[in-house]
């Protein structure tokens, strides 16, 4: 007897997914290793402060919260979807207030100093904007069919939007329109209102680009902050100086488009120079000659040093492991017992892979660089943290599809 109830509490946890984000934890804390141990005086500071030393207990403290997660029924946790949603606005509105939200490089503010923690604000809206249009959207299919309920839930998408883009972090408040987007199809929202919404996502894409690429100077433009704009121009490959220039002003704009696409060369030679199997953990030269700057190769980078240490073989296992993560998530949104888990489960997997195409597609230069971070991979706190709550929130719905 005890060994049936021993197999069905087995049974009640996604153990493939488990594994997965097992290694990707794993892979982490040993490439935030080998990309920030790269010289004597990041070997011999203190223990708590080394960055690998923090990622690992940022995965512990993650992983404890990921499990109380599971403890409660995640309809129960639905309930106080609006408040949650509601107090990620406020955290939004606080970190643009000078003296309270913190900036770091190029001046965004993005973060809250706690003193033994950076918050940053963005990660919290993006699971409490799951959490509160899975709530709204799980009602009867016939009365998504009003207008009025498309426009709610496209409000809810537009608000943590406008405030994570005024930081500015363009790359975190667009990740939340396809997550969205996902959340209202297979809610069964109408096709139609669908249909408009991508139309006006295209036409707002189209008109950025084409601004940033050809508006000649003087005219109105959208207003962008100078580093995304460079960004833009660094993926099309376009000219930094305009068409009128001088020769002293078109050997500036050479100087700061070699300087801007500094990082996106590097990133690519990292992968390109990895071959099959890679030059081997903590071997790369990428990192180690710091051609890959220090300050993005455990961040945003993580997967070119990865990707140049341990070949194409590395890149796959990652792509694996985070393909098991996803299909996983997928069959648990297939298995769920009610349309709120199903469509908790579908948010979480769209926002995770999301963040994982993008990141891995600014490594390989196929989309702009945002600084967007990749799961599990990448260091920092919030990212973590907000990373292996979702997990949670995927297991909480495979744990009562059956109404255990």
């Amino acid at each position: 007897m005890f060994e049936a109830v021993l197999n069905e509490r087995q049974a009640r946890i996604e153990k493939i997914q488990l594994i997965a984000i097992a290694g990707l934890m794993l892979l982490g804390a040993a490439f935030i290793y080998s990309a920030t141990m790269v010289n004597e005086s990041a070997r011999i500071a203190p223990l708590l402060r080394q960055t690998w030393f923090r990622q690992v207990i940022w995965y512990g403290m993650g992983t404890a919260a990921a499990i109380g997660c599971c403890l409660i029924d995640y309809r129960s946790l639905t309930r106080w979807a609006l408040v949650i949603y509601w107090g990620s606005i406020l955290l939004l509105v606080v970190v643009l207030i000078p003296g309270i939200g913190s900036t770091h490089g190029w001046g965004a503010r993005r973060w809250i100093d706690l003193g033994f923690f950076n918050l940053q604000p963005s990660e919290v809206a993006k699971l409490a904007m799951i959490m509160a249009m899975a709530s709204f959207l799980s009602r009867p299919a016939e009365e998504l069919r009003q207008a009025r309920n498309f426009w709610k839930p496209i409000a809810m998408i537009l608000l943590p939007f406008l405030l994570i883009l005024k930081e500015p972090d363009l790359g975190s408040a667009i990740v939340l329109f396809p997550t969205g987007f996902m959340m209202m199809l297979c809610a069964g929202t109408p096709k139609r209102y669908l249909i408009k919404l991508v139309a006006g996502m295209a036409i707002a894409g189209s008109l950025l680009i084409v601004d940033v690429l050809f508006a000649p100077p003087g005219w109105w433009q959208i207003p962008l902050e100078n580093y995304q704009k460079q960004r833009l121009l660094v993926y099309f490959g376009a000219d930094f100086a305009p068409k009128d220039a001088s020769p002293a002003e078109r050997e500036k704009a050479r100087r700061l488009q070699a300087e801007k696409s500094y990082q996106v060369k590097q990133a690519l030679i990292s992968v390109g120079t990895g071959g099959l199997w890679g030059k081997g953990w903590r071997e790369g030269t990428q990192t180690s000659l710091a051609f890959l700057p220090p300050g993005a190769a455990h961040n945003d980078f993580i997967f070119s040093v990865i990707a140049e240490e341990k070949g194409f073989v590395g890149s796959i296992l990652v792509l694996t492991l985070y393909g098991a993560v996803l299909f996983s998530g997928i069959r648990i949104a297939t298995q769920a017992r009610d349309r709120l888990g199903k469509l908790l489960a579908v948010g979480v997997v769209t926002l995770l892979f999301s963040h994982v195409f993008v990141n891995i597609g600014m490594n390989i230069r196929i989309v702009p660089v945002t600084g967007i971070p990749l799961p599990l991979l990448s260091y920092g706190g919030s990212s973590v943290l907000s990373s292996l709550i979702a997990m949670g929130m995927l297991q909480n719905v495979y744990i009562h599809r059956k109404g255990y």
